[in-house]
């Protein structure tokens, strides 16, 4: 059992998506802690399911197949709902296009170069902006619910912008070390 912990986690993290939706567009400050927590919770397994994947030798295909769909799900579901919410609206609607686009694009690309068995692993640069756009999307969720604390949202709004600068560089990473198979081919 414990062996499948870490895709429960992954499993978890998916079923987490509707619900937050809906917290996500409940107006009060309650559906805005409450969304924080499960989108937190969330976000805690992003990490969690890879370090238990690992610490107990249980990494598996089904798990390297469903923890990036699950991760995309979330960011993709969050970034829209935002978007429906008007949170994110004008011009931070770009950092939206941006981040979606490059998830489409970097997941085209691992789909297309995994057929001819060649691997696009994850930089650590990736990493850091997925932390800072999990940050950034966790603060806006949040805002809601601390209207005493005004900047809070604008505080998430400037780290989505950051997290976009490097969803930018690392997705044209990706894209400069996939050309040489795509040119291949």
């Amino acid at each position: 059992m414990a062996s499948r912990l870490p895709n429960h986690l992954t499993l978890a993290r998916i079923a987490a998506i509707v619900p937050l939706a809906v917290l996500i567009v409940t107006p009060g400050v309650w559906a805005a802690w409450l969304a924080f927590l499960l989108y937190l919770a969330a976000a805690l397994t992003d990490w969690l399911d890879g370090y238990l994947a690992r610490k107990l030798g249980s990494v598996s295909a089904v798990g390297k197949f469903l923890d990036p769909i699950a991760d995309k799900m979330l960011v993709a579901a969050v970034l829209i709902m935002l978007v429906a919410d008007h949170r994110l609206i004008d011009w931070n609607l770009i950092p939206v296009l941006l981040i979606l686009g490059r998830e489409l694009l970097v997941s085209g690309l691992r789909e297309y170069l995994g057929q001819k068995a060649v691997a696009l692993p994850v930089s650590q640069l990736a990493k850091w902006k997925t932390g800072l756009q999990m940050t950034a999307q966790g603060a806006i969720i949040l805002a809601p619910g601390l209207p005493a604390l005004g900047f809070v949202n604008g505080v998430g709004i400037l780290l989505l912008w950051a997290a976009t600068l490097l969803t930018v560089i690392t997705g044209g990473d990706y894209l400069r070390r996939a050309i040489r198979y795509l040119r291949a081919a």
